[in-house]
């Protein structure tokens, strides 16, 4: 016999924290109350409603959704779930014991089994608790009887008399299974919980569930390997059996693990010990130094204090000598007063040297002392800085890099990094960032908890540079801080838009993507028949495609990456009123004579060739950025040529009629020049040969995810 006080612990509910009152069995093989599992699914489902506030977890006095779970439901919110009236409760169910989401299908509770073996288990731990604790009969008129059996088809419990009346003799009930005083009523037959008719007479391998034969023939178990519940019964029970047996034959072996766990326990209570006044000794020696600091700084203030003041004070009292009948001038007056000569000069000579340097003092009034205690601030900053990073440091937690590669500064700001040993070992990181001023003396950090290793930041100033740092933390000790990468944001906010497909989309030679996100020129067969145009001294057209919405007012900015093999390709802008011109342009071509950047003849041609231009462009192509020829740019045509970047950025400011040219990746100007800002402005990219654009996508809150997901 196993001793029921010695087994409370398995009895306990893990959401409640009392004895089980009609568990239910989860898919994932724990149990919970069921009245604890309405209440975390109503508490569970007023979080996805209100967004998962605090608030709407007061909802029950017993349950409380711990900080993980309500983790949860945030990452659930943001998955994208939605649920509404129409769909029944919702079925993800953060189970208590093992803190994952519980998928309970489409029925909910209804769906799960009460596990009647523990509530029988429940009930002896009940009655041995509460030996002297009677049960009443559930039918005597005020006072109750004390019940003497209970009827198990009734679930009721009845003393002798009521049971008499309420069983005749002779009728149906009186057939009933009765047993001794008891609380736990459970059925004679397991009902299947799906179909509600049909008894369960197998048992689903795969699901590790009892089920119906309408469960195996065309419900949620059709292909799933079920035996019979005799079969299983007699598994699991041998199974169990054995497990127990061998468990039991191993006591010696789990009572030395206890003796172990009892050391570590006192070994662990020491060494904490141990460790609390190592730390307490550490910052009682920072409050030693500060304490001498401060003593030290309090009697330089005062020591300076009363040199000013006896100064101050002598001061006072020369100038109180300077009033009539008072100190100097009274002495003065006094000497006025003798009538010899011989004595009067004799005074008065040196007297009047002090009444000549106390008129000159008066005429240039100031003060012996200064009255402020600038030079007596003391300056902390650097130190409160250092005392807030004052943690527990480890050299076993890896100290993360950030990843400047992964890393992106375009609409918002994406921070990636990674450990060098590609392994977590940190449970959190903390990444922290300020913006780079001069004119600020001191740096604020802001700070900002990740659990993940990437993270988007949306509260950056345009046209600004930012330094970013990350460190790891494994419960109380962190790593020391990465080194510190500065990246700086786009000069303006950014413009979002795609290729337009319909205003002069040539789709013969141009191929888009179907997000309108990419567009790629093929050399194929028509370019070999417009070049037969070679033997006239021109080469072929461009492909023309522009973006799909204009710009009126303002400063934007939007980047997109150009294929390394692309041969050639423009990029800039173009306004609403030259469109057309370009598409029908019949200058728009590339030859040794109109080319601009070609070199063979002086500014007359280049300027005939930027006058008949509809829109303002630049050249790409062979891997280069080739700065247009004007009178501000280098006269030597290889200064004018500079490595392609990664990812390009144009910047179009209305209000100013400029248009800039960066790298978009250091945020870098390549080139600028003025642009004719008249109508709407439509971005405008311009192929030929075997070239490719992207547009650069924008970052968003699960930018990482639909990355790894493309």
């Amino acid at each position: 016999k196993v001793a029921i006080k010695g087994i409370e612990r398995e009895l306990i509910c893990p959401a409640c924290k009392e004895l089980f009152t009609h568990p239910l069995i989860l898919p994932c093989q724990h149990n919970v109350c069921h009245k604890c599992v309405k209440e975390i699914l109503f508490a569970f489902e007023d979080s996805f409603a209100d967004g998962g506030s605090e608030s709407s977890n007061q909802s029950s006095p017993r349950i409380r959704i711990s900080a993980s779970s309500m983790d949860r439901i945030d990452r659930i919110n943001r998955s994208g779930i939605k649920r509404n009236s129409l769909t029944p409760r919702s079925t993800l169910f953060p189970c208590p014991s093992c803190q994952r989401d519980i998928d309970l299908g489409e029925r909910g509770i209804n769906g799960l089994f009460r596990n009647f073996t523990l509530e029988t288990i429940v009930e002896r731990y009940r009655q041995a608790a509460r030996a002297a604790i009677a049960i009443m009969c559930d039918f005597c008129k005020p006072p109750p009887q004390e019940s003497t059996k209970s009827c198990m088809d009734c679930s009721a419990s009845y003393c002798n008399e009521c049971f008499k009346i309420h069983h005749p003799w002779g009728t149906v009930k009186a057939q009933h299974e009765y047993v001794g005083p008891t609380t736990n009523f459970r059925p004679k037959i397991l009902m299947c919980p799906e179909h509600e008719m049909e008894r369960v007479n197998m048992y689903c391998e795969i699901c590790r569930r009892p089920v119906c034969h309408l469960c195996k023939l065309g419900g949620g178990h059709a292909n799933h390997r079920v035996t019979t519940m005799s079969t299983a019964y007699k598994t699991l029970k041998e199974k169990l059996s054995k497990d127990i047996e061998y468990l039991i034959s191993k006591e010696s072996q789990v009572k030395a693990h206890i003796t172990q766990l009892d050391l570590l326990l006192k070994e662990t209570e020491c060494n904490s010990e141990r460790a609390r006044q190592e730390a307490s000794q550490s910052f009682e020696k920072l409050y030693h130094v500060l304490e001498e600091k401060k003593c030290a700084a309090l009697r330089a203030i005062e020591t300076s204090k009363n040199i000013r003041l006896e100064k101050l004070q002598t001061q006072v009292e020369e100038y109180q000598g300077l009033l009539e009948n008072n100190g100097l001038v009274g002495y003065a007056q006094e000497v006025l007063k003798e009538t010899d000569p011989s004595c009067f000069v004799q005074t008065a000579k040196q007297l009047h040297v002090r009444i000549q340097k106390a008129t000159e003092s008066l005429k240039s009034f100031r003060p012996a002392a200064e009255t402020t205690f600038e030079d007596f601030v003391v300056d902390t900053a650097k130190q409160e800085d250092i005392l807030g990073d004052l943690s527990f440091h480890s050299n076993g937690l890896e100290i993360p890099e950030i990843n400047e590669e992964r890393s992106r500064m375009y609409n918002k700001a994406l921070i990636s990094w990674e450990c060098p040993g590609k392994t977590d070992s940190a449970d959190i990181y903390v990444l922290e960032y300020h913006k780079l001023n001069k004119e600020e003396e001191s740096v604020t950090w802001q700070k900002t908890e990740v659990c993940g290793k990437s993270k988007v930041l949306s509260d950056l100033d345009d046209d600004s540079s930012y330094a970013f740092r990350v460190r790891g933390y494994k419960g109380s000790i962190c790593s020391p801080w990465s080194r510190e990468v500065i990246m700086r944001t786009p000069p303006a906010p950014v413009f979002s838009f795609l290729f337009d497909d319909k205003c002069g989309y040539n789709n013969e030679h141009l191929q888009l993507n179907p997000r309108r996100t990419s567009v790629e020129s093929r050399a194929g067969f028509p370019l070999l028949l417009g070049s037969e145009r070679l033997q006239v001294g021109c080469y072929t057209t461009l492909d023309y495609i522009i973006g799909d919405t204009g710009i009126a007012k303002g400063k934007h900015f939007w980047a997109f990456n150009v294929e390394a093999y692309s041969y050639l390709v423009k990029v800039g802008v173009v306004p609403s009123n030259k469109i057309q011109k370009l598409f029908h342009n019949t200058h728009d071509v590339t030859s040794p004579r109109y080319e601009q950047d070609s070199g063979h003849d002086s500014g007359s041609e280049d300027a005939f060739f930027d006058s008949s231009q509809p829109c303002t462009l630049v050249t790409l192509g062979m891997k280069r950025f080739f700065i247009p020829a004007t009178p501000a740019a280098p006269k030597d045509p290889a200064s004018r040529i500079l490595p392609l970047p990664s990812c390009l950025g144009i910047c179009l400011d209305c209000d100013t009629g400029r248009v800039g040219f960066y790298d978009a990746g250091r945020m870098k100007c390549l080139y600028e020049c003025e642009v004719d800002c008249s109508g709407l402005m439509y971005p405008a990219f311009a192929l030929m040969g075997g070239a490719a654009v992207h547009l650069e996508e924008a970052v968003t809150a699960k930018y990482r995810e639909y990355h790894d997901d493309i």
